[in-house]
């Protein structure tokens, strides 16, 4: 009976995010966190129309060159081109894929929280918290490598801690496999590791176990450990300008706006778009209560103290680059948010008064309806997050010029939106910092058209010489043959 009303949870859950999903499912990428989207969409395309070879993910900026630019694992897009090759293109597809990839994460929850706690319940908490955590739940349906690699991390960390409670190698082989994997799509998720290590040094420093008995789990966590190591040393050193590396090391911004971004996240990211503030009492409760109870004085609690240790220093290593807007690179944090709401929902429901009980399904209840509430206006196609004509007229501008034709875009700061809605490669520029001269160049290096918003552009007479003839305009963009020049 029990698995029958775990079965059934699953289909309520299941259904009603599909439902609060479904009028999203068919529409193109817009909105929070677009340019990122949209960069992940391009690399499946990609994929798709030019190499099908995974280790050439391939960007839309490239001006005369291939385009090839490694950045994480793509297994994620190739996985979706794959798709590809079989039903055709279609973001429907990929929302689809992103859709699943969602639920995936959430069952992994539920299995590694019923682990953790050793109760049906508490897994069935974790999993409808995670599933209506207001940026889990706006990213369900968005192309991000993030959202992978969580699921995967997720059930890695599921089998670990099966290891852990039974000792068979065959979870360790699985659960350490799942977390190689996870790295590599997404960097930040070799956080996770340290769940093994702190558990063999620990089990150790009790005399609980010797370390002879822990050698083969060591060479098989170095051995998957290579995989990322192998990818990231090569990788890395073509990622020029890329603040992530280097984090706070080179930080750029006065101590003031540090201090602003951790204020924000702490005030606002935390409680309002990772918790759901329909969860944050059991949150609050969860952490009292872990003081209150003594809970740190279990075998386990350095465990899940360490990780967290990890994943916090990896957050103030990469403030400045997380800001007010990164939401999604908060993504490691969720098992241990879950955890926390999970112990802080447990102990209302199980309280001898009733009121308590009735107040945290009341709460429960209400995250779905939060969530949507939060992030419905995200998904407004009056307001997506950047020139509305290139969505309008998306059609238009794709069938303006040939597919093959190398183009100059602008304005996009993004350096991915433009690309993807007019389905071209070449050249980009943002914020009006764009000369005669530097056209010039670019078209005796291959570029044929420009497409434009820049007021500069249309303003500047200077411009007009450079152009044959005007191939459209679609609302406030404009499409130019560029003419030939004399080297």
């Amino acid at each position: 009976m029990k698995k029958q009303w775990t079965i059934i949870f699953f289909l309520i859950l299941t259904s009603v995010s599909l439902l609060l999903h479904l009028p999203h499912f068919k529409k193109d990428l817009i909105s929070i966190h677009v340019w990122r989207q949209t960069q992940t969409q391009s690399n499946i395309d990609n994929f798709y129309e030019e190499d099908f070879n995974i280790f050439n993910p391939r960007k839309n900026e490239r001006a005369d060159g291939d385009g090839i630019f490694r950045m994480e694992f793509p297994l994620m897009q190739w996985m979706v081109a794959g798709l590809y090759k079989v039903f055709g293109p279609s973001i429907l597809l990929t929302r689809i894929f992103m859709f699943i990839t969602g639920l995936l994460a959430i069952l992994g929850m539920y299995f590694l929280l019923k682990a953790i706690f050793k109760r049906e319940l508490a897994g069935i908490i974790g999993a409808w918290a995670l599933c209506f955590s207001p940026s889990f739940y706006y990213y369900t349906i968005n192309p991000l490598p993030d959202n992978f690699a969580l699921a995967v991390s997720i059930w890695g960390a599921f089998f670990v801690f099966k290891w852990i409670q039974n000792t068979k190698l065959v979870n360790f082989i699985i659960g350490s496999f799942l977390l190689s994997i996870a790295a590599l799509c997404k960097l930040p998720f070799i956080l996770y590791w340290v769940i093994i290590p702190v558990y063999i040094l620990n089990s150790i420093f009790r005399k609980e176990k010797k370390f002879k008995n822990f050698v083969p789990e060591i060479l098989i966590s170095l051995l998957f450990l290579l995989l990322p190591a192998i990818w990231y040393t090569q990788v890395i050193s073509g990622w020029e300008g890329n603040g992530i590396v280097t984090g706070m090391l080179d930080n750029t911004k006065s101590w003031s706006d540090i201090f602003d971004y951790l204020q924000h996240n702490l005030i606002s990211v935390l409680p309002e778009l990772l918790i759901n503030y329909a969860a944050l009492p059991f949150f609050i409760l969860g952490i009292v209560k872990i003081f209150k109870n003594k809970t740190y004085k279990n075998n386990h609690f350095l465990i899940y103290a360490m990780w967290g240790i990890a994943i916090l220093a990896y957050f103030f290593f990469e403030i400045n680059m997380i800001a007010k807007i990164h939401d999604y690179y908060l993504f490691p944090f969720y098992p241990l948010i879950m955890i926390l709401i999970v112990f802080g929902a447990l102990w209302m429901i199980n309280n001898k008064t009733k009121a308590y009980k009735y107040i945290a399904i009341t709460l429960l209840l209400t995250l779905p309806l939060t969530a949507y509430i939060r992030m419905h206006v995200r998904w407004n196609e009056d307001d997506p997050g950047f020139n509305k004509d290139l969505l309008i007229y998306k059609n238009e501008l794709r069938e303006a010029v040939p597919d093959n034709s190398l183009c100059i875009v602008g304005n996009d700061i993004s350096h991915h939106i433009f690309f993807y809605y007019i389905h071209k490669k070449g050249w980009c520029f943002e914020e009006e910092q764009i000369s005669p001269e530097q056209i010039k160049q670019m078209i005796n290096n291959g570029a044929e058209y420009l497409y434009t918003d820049s007021e500069l552009i249309l303003n500047e007479q200077s411009f007009y010489n450079l152009f044959e003839n005007k191939v459209g305009q679609y609302g406030s963009i404009y499409v130019w043959k560029l003419k030939k020049q004399s080297i």
